[in-house]
């Protein structure tokens, strides 16, 4: 090794220069981030690259994390955040089943969020929220980490492809497996949790799918890396139950309303792997996923390959909602003034 007259030497140098190489020829999708803005952090508005913690802080070493992740559309009558309350509600039940506590009140991270809306002037975006615990001390023991909470927007296309919402995607049954009910809470959206998850994606990824589907400990369906699942079959709606190791998904939630609405019968019941190559639909739900068809399974077709009428009608009336050329009747925008 050759001591550099900073102290440093060659090796090192080049050590950090490999690290910094970026992936070559992998068609990695751009981060959506906009460094212009600002990110709302313990409660103060702060640039992009000041919203930094320290490399010992406990999150880094123990995935002690939950956040969010919610669209801000841009409507007709201006921009406008999906189901704002109900995901500050999750955020914050996530933190009460890992004991997190929360240094903020909703109505404060409610706020924030519209803040960093409003101050950064945009007309749509993707908002992460998200509550870690921080700096203090090292050890499985987290209780003397102080809880840090910032928000954050990035601007994010359409999750699974630009033309998935209108022709559906391609996706496998995952070899990795939902967590068994009480080793990790799945009702709970936090870090830890989607480790899983991203052996899941890099798996389909690497098999030229999309995305992956996840069954749950006793072998019947659950969900994808990061959204909820619908099959429709012989004229009803099936979803998989909470006791599938599903998140609660607000987008589901949306669904399960319009669906009724429109007279469909929905049925929350264990759904096994074959029925989703038999069904006469299958479409992923989710705030960044939206409603997206599946048009095949493990390279079965899925009725006619396209997005099927009822999911079509279903996506119809979610969007015309969230764009404002629908009366919002269930109360899921919230105003950016």
């Amino acid at each position: 090794m050759t001591r550099l007259p900073n102290g440093k030497t060659a090796y090192s140098v080049h050590l950090n220069k490999d690290r910094q190489e970026k992936p070559k020829a992998q068609n990695l999708p751009p981060t959506g981030f906009d460094e212009k803005t600002r990110i709302w952090f313990n409660g103060k508005m702060v640039r992009w690259h000041d919203a930094t913690i320290h490399v010992m802080s406990h999150v880094i070493h123990y995935g002690s994390s939950v956040f969010e992740g919610f669209r801000c559309y841009e409507t007709l009558h201006g921009p406008a955040i999906f189901r704002l309350k109900d995901h500050v509600d999750r955020l914050f039940d996530s933190a009460k089943i890992y004991r997190i506590d929360m240094p903020f009140t909703k109505a404060e991270i409610i706020q924030a969020c519209i803040d960093v809306v409003r101050l950064n002037k945009l007309k749509a975006c993707y908002l992460r929220p998200v509550a870690f615990r921080g700096y203090h001390s090292l050890g499985v023991d987290p209780r003397l980490c102080p809880t840090q909470v910032a928000v954050a927007a990035l601007m994010w296309g359409k999750y699974l492809g630009p033309d998935a919402l209108k022709n559906g995607v391609a996706v496998r049954v995952a070899s990795w497996n939902r967590m068994r009910p009480n080793t990790f809470p799945s009702m709970a959206k936090a870090a830890s949790n989607y480790m899983p998850s991203q052996l899941v994606k890099l798996e389909a990824k690497m098999d030229n799918y999309v995305e992956g589907i996840m069954l749950d400990a006793n072998g019947y369906v659950s969900e994808g890396s990061g959204e909820n699942i619908f099959l429709v079959y012989r004229g009803k709606i099936y979803t998989p139950p909470f006791s599938a190791s599903i998140l609660p998904g607000i987008t589901r939630d949306c669904v399960i309303e319009m669906a009724k609405d429109f007279g469909y019968e929905i049925v929350e019941a264990q759904v096994p792997r074959e029925m989703l190559y038999v069904a006469d639909e299958v479409f992923f739900t989710g705030s960044a996923a939206e409603i997206t068809p599946i048009r095949s399974i493990d390279r079965i077709t899925i009725g006619n390959g396209k997005c099927g009428a009822i999911t079509e009608r279903l996506q119809g009336k979610f969007f015309a909602i969230i764009e404002g050329r629908e009366k919002d009747g269930y109360g899921w925008l919230t105003p950016v003034q």
